[in-house]
Parts: structure tokens; C-alpha cells; sequence
């Protein structure tokens, strides 16, 4: 488990004053983006050199308490399910009194750049990703992300 820390900023809110329902999505996959460069796999390099991509096709969200500007969330990603070419990843998201206040489920699928077809993920990632699925220590952000 990847543990995530942010503020909802005034950007990520609508006219009332309550996180925007995307930027549930938004604010998770920052934290997808940080807990992959953690994990040292860095997705402005895999863009840029690399032969395969891991975009979403599928994600899932549940707003249960409302988030507003300043409020301090932890997101905790967690690896739900790793396939052949494909991982889904878990984040529950809790505010300031640990309560949980949203969850958001996404699905990556490895494909090829050159073909745009589905491939079996690279054995780095396939075998990092393994070792988190059945782990359960709590890998922690390095800093407050806000």
C-alpha cells in the first residue's frame, strides 16, 4: 500500500465549494504518478523511451463525504489485481479524521505504441506490482504533496 497526502486546493472544487466529482479521479492519479516514481518507474520516461504504454480503460468512483478547499486527504493506493497485461489498482481516500470520504478503482492495460494493441506487461512491472499485491506494509509518500 502506497500512502498519498495533498490538500483539496480551490482549483479542484466546484461553485459551492465542494471537490469537483472528476477531480476525485485527478487527485488519485497524481497519487498513481508519485507511487510509480517511488516505485522507480518513471511515467515521463516511459512515455518518452519506451515501447508500451499503460493507459486506463476502465475507472470506478464512490463519493461518501464531501471534501472543500484546505482539507488535508490521504490516498491509499493499494494493487487490487495484476493479470498478464493488465493491473488494477485500489485508492481509498480519507480526510483529516480518517474517515473515508471517496474510493476510486482503475484498470491499466499494457499495449504497444507502435500497434496500440494489448500486451503482457514488462517484467519489472509485472513483478513489482506482484510483490505489492501480496504485501501489505504501508509505503509512505515522501513529503505532503500541497
Amino acid at each position: 500500500m502506497y500512502i498519498y497526502k495533498t490538500k483539496i486546493k480551490l482549483h479542484d472544487t466546484d461553485a459551492a465549494g465542494i471537490l469537483f466529482f472528476s477531480n476525485q479521479l485527478k487527485i488519485t492519479h497524481d497519487a498513481y504518478e508519485s507511487w510509480f516514481e517511488y516505485l522507480g518507474f518513471s511515467l515521463a520516461e516511459i512515455i518518452r523511451h519506451e515501447k508500451f504504454l499503460l493507459p486506463i480503460v476502465h475507472s470506478e468512483t464512490d463519493y461518501k463525504a464531501p471534501l472543500s478547499v484546505g482539507d488535508s486527504i490521504e490516498i491509499q493506493t493499494k494493487v487490487a489485481h495484476v493479470g498478464t497485461s493488465s493491473f488494477t489498482l485500489s485508492n481509498d481516500i480519507f480526510n483529516a479524521a480518517k474517515k473515508i470520504v471517496g474510493t476510486v478503482k482503475t484498470i491499466h492495460v499494457s499495449i504497444s505504441k507502435e500497434t496500440q494493441k494489448k500486451i503482457p506487461l514488462p517484467d519489472t512491472i509485472k513483478a513489482k506490482l506482484k510483490e505489492l499485491y501480496t504485501e501489505d506494509q504501508p509505503l509512505v509518500a515522501p513529503q505532503l504533496n500541497g
